[in-house]
């Protein structure tokens, strides 16, 4: 069962997207794919999904079927169950992003949980929409300051979701959000160390593979959209 003192990787990716104040999606992210690729990472680190290598592509299968209590991964499990055959990590991960309301779905949950508050914005002064200033600043400062500790060293071994969190971080351009453009530049090697799996134990291992995934999903998928 999912542990509610304890964000989800989608949630931490939520928070690491928004800005505090405004309650909107900082611009120049690809923010979705890596919403996607932290749910189908959340499955495989809760040993719900296992990923098997084709040869080809790595497809994601259902290993334990049983419901984690949160409607939403739960949601993601059932689909990945009820398919007629095993798709790739990178096929369920487009899926995911493009969940019907899942920036709101993701949000409600920490809104919730008082981390934020909902509110009303105005584009143009004259469409509203939803928006989720920051509440309780805690929760963020305490991954941000994980993520500081995996970029910088100061950790020598990283935690599987620390590594997950940074990946997808970093492949959806949310570091920027959080940390000076100097500070990344001069750990730069570090964080590419983490990523590769050198600084964390093999417990890891597929939850890295499915993050690689959303990297390339984070990468490609926006591209070809705009050309």
């Amino acid at each position: 069962m999912i542990d509610r003192d304890r964000l989800t990787l989608h949630e931490e990716i939520l928070l690491l997207a928004l800005r505090d104040e405004e309650g909107t999606i900082a611009s120049g992210t690809n923010y979705s794919y890596a919403l996607g690729g932290a749910i189908l990472a959340e499955l495989i680190l809760r040993e719900r999904i296992a990923v098997e290598d084709s040869g080809r592509k790595k497809l994601a299968v259902v290993s334990d079927a049983t419901p984690l209590g949160a409607p939403l991964l739960d949601e993601c499990l059932e689909k990945i169950a009820a398919a007629s055959k095993p798709k790739a990590l990178d096929a369920w991960i487009t899926k995911f992003a493009g969940l019907k309301q899942l920036k709101h779905r993701v949000a409600q949950r920490l809104v919730d949980r008082d981390v934020l508050r909902e509110d009303e914005g105005r584009v143009l002064l004259v469409f509203s929409r939803k928006i989720y200033p920051e509440s309780d600043p805690r929760p963020e400062r305490e991954l941000t300051e994980r993520l500081r500790r995996a970029m910088f060293g100061y950790d020598t071994e990283v935690d599987p979701r620390t590594v997950v969190l940074l990946s997808l971080a970093n492949s959806a351009g949310l570091l920027r959000q959080a940390f000076d453009r100097k500070e990344l530049k001069r750990c730069k090697a570090r964080i590419e160390q983490v990523v590769n799996g050198e600084a964390t134990g093999q417990a890891a291992k597929q939850a890295i593979e499915a993050m690689q995934a959303a990297v390339v999903v984070t990468a490609i998928i926006p591209a070809v959209i705009t050309t």
